[in-house]
């Protein structure tokens, strides 16, 4: 089912991390989207597990891949990274191509997630932000008032050749395993401009969005355009599947979700549709919105690990695949442990339409990789069908 760099590629990288910490891909550009154009034939990743389970189809095994497989938790990324900002990490192909072959070729995972960032389209159309170490994206000019949307202008696919240019080498390595491209969704892209940067209580946001909700009304329809843009470039670029990450529409009661955010997530979803990938809408403590995500448009709906995808696919209803949602600290605890927990998440989704395996978050930073590993291995020898 694999490409070039599944099975025993990806286990005989594993013991040498520190050279995939130094090999940068320089692959020819080959430009394909997920579906062949124009005669319509299926492309390589096709008929991969990853692609069947979202689709809702008979699958070999449950498809296994982590959300922020690609990151710290690796030492290969470190030593790649190091000395290189966050931000030029994602605008440089070469980075980008091999820190997000590394889980690949580590863990074995059914699916590639590409590297980036999801604040990189607003820095491409001239908003001036920084991701800072240990704080996140930093906005140096806050969206307050109706003058400061001239920041927002439309994002071309010019702005961000970069990325077609990594996923191009990206589509060439990866052969059958499937790329996940992803954009932040308008509500916490919206949360970020608005508060200046990370926010636990998004005072600034709700404020707006319940004093002056024509203006909220207009910020999210133009983040909802820039979002849809950016995706649509990893679409036609060669990604097979997309994700609209929601991080923080957690803090937001349902008939808020549905008023005030809502239609433009849906927007977004909607944009996209025509491409036939599938679509992945994933938020943190979404528990009480999962119905809605569903509604707004996604083929699959990230479940974090608050609740029993049992639970979940009954809030969701029928007609979508479901992803998730093992809890991300388990991994500190014994391997016993984390096959019982994993064993849960298997056995609460036995009964889904679709599943992906995946975490309830993103991998935790002092993650040890080995039992992320262990963790791939186990969920397909144990759904071997």
């Amino acid at each position: 089912m694999r490409g070039r760099l599944g099975g025993t590629s990806a286990r005989a990288a594993q013991g040498h991390p520190h050279r995939a910490g130094h090999f940068f891909i320089r692959a020819k550009i080959r430009v394909v989207s997920a579906i062949d154009r124009p005669t319509g034939q299926p492309s390589q990743t096709y008929d991969s597990a990853f692609l069947k389970a979202c689709r809702r189809e008979p699958v070999p095994h449950t498809p296994v891949w982590f959300m922020r497989q690609a990151g710290r938790s690796l030492p290969e990324y470190r030593k790649v990274r190091e000395g290189t900002a966050m931000l030029e990490s994602c605008m440089r192909p070469d980075l980008v191509t091999e820190i997000t072959l590394q889980p690949v070729r580590r863990h074995g995972v059914d699916a590639a997630i590409f590297f980036s960032d999801i604040v990189v389209p607003l820095k491409a159309i001239g908003v001036d932000l920084d991701i800072k170490p240990g704080v996140g994206p930093v906005v140096a000019q806050p969206i307050r008032r109706r003058e400061d949307l001239a920041q927002l202008r439309d994002l071309t696919p010019e702005d961000v050749s970069y990325v077609t240019e990594a996923i191009g080498m990206l589509t060439g390595e990866l052969g059958s395993t499937p790329l996940i491209g992803f954009a932040g969704a308008p509500f916490t892209l919206a949360s970020y401009l608005v508060e200046g940067g990370p926010s636990k209580n998004h005072e600034h946001t709700k404020a707006l969005m319940y004093g002056d909700p024509q203006l909220w009304a207009d910020l999210l329809d133009r983040l909802a355009e820039i979002t849809a843009s950016f995706l649509k470039v990893q679409i036609e670029a060669g990604a097979s599947a997309v994700q609209l990450f929601d991080s923080w529409v957690g803090a937001l009661a349902p008939a808020d979700y549905r008023r005030s955010v809502m239609p433009a997530s849906a927007k977004v979803l909607q944009s996209v549709a025509s491409y036939g990938v599938p679509r992945i809408h994933f938020g943190v403590g979404t528990g009480e919105l999962l119905g809605l995500m569903g509604e707004a448009g996604a083929d699959v709906v990230g479940v974090d690990y608050r609740v029993a995808l049992d639970e979940a696919a009954r809030r969701v209803g029928p007609g979508k695949a479901l992803q998730g949602n093992l809890d991300p600290a388990v991994l500190f605890s014994t391997e016993d442990a984390v096959r019982g927990k994993a064993d849960e998440v298997l056995a609460a989704a036995a009964g889904l339409e679709g599943h992906v395996f995946n975490l309830g978050h993103g991998v935790l930073p002092t993650t040890d990789p080995d039992a992320l590993t262990r963790l791939v291995d186990y969920v397909h020898t144990r759904t071997q069908r």
